[in-house]
């Protein structure tokens, strides 16, 4: 079940529907001006703010409507290139020091640019 935590919508066509949303977890929008150490240290202060009791009854509450437990995290970034990073992975790292559960990645896939556009 695909959620999205980014304030923005993606920039191209997605081969799926996005019906799930979690907001709290998406970065404050001046986040992104920073570097990343400062953007990092933000956006844990805010999940460490928001906690992970509360994140688990977020994503939770999707998981029951959906019908379906398996949730993937989502955000937009094109991350096929060494050293880039993402705030999806930011929340991962949280989550595991947090909860002691792993956030796995997916495989490899098809790119926004394999996808045709309709």
């Amino acid at each position: 079940m695909p959620v999205r935590i980014t304030r923005g919508h993606p920039r191209y066509k997605l081969a799926y529907q996005l019906t799930h949303r979690v907001q709290e977890l998406a970065p404050a929008a001046s986040y992104f001006t920073e570097p990343q150490p400062i953007f990092t240290a933000s956006y844990r202060a805010d999940l460490d703010n928001l906690g992970a009791p509360r994140v688990a009854e977020l994503l939770g509450a999707i998981a029951a409507s959906a019908g379906d437990h398996r949730l993937v995290l989502l955000c937009f970034e094109d991350l096929s290139k060494p050293g880039l990073w993402c705030h999806r992975q930011v929340f991962a790292d949280w989550w595991q020091e947090r909860t002691g559960d792993a956030v796995r990645e997916l495989g490899p896939r098809a790119t926004h640019e394999q996808i045709p556009l309709m």
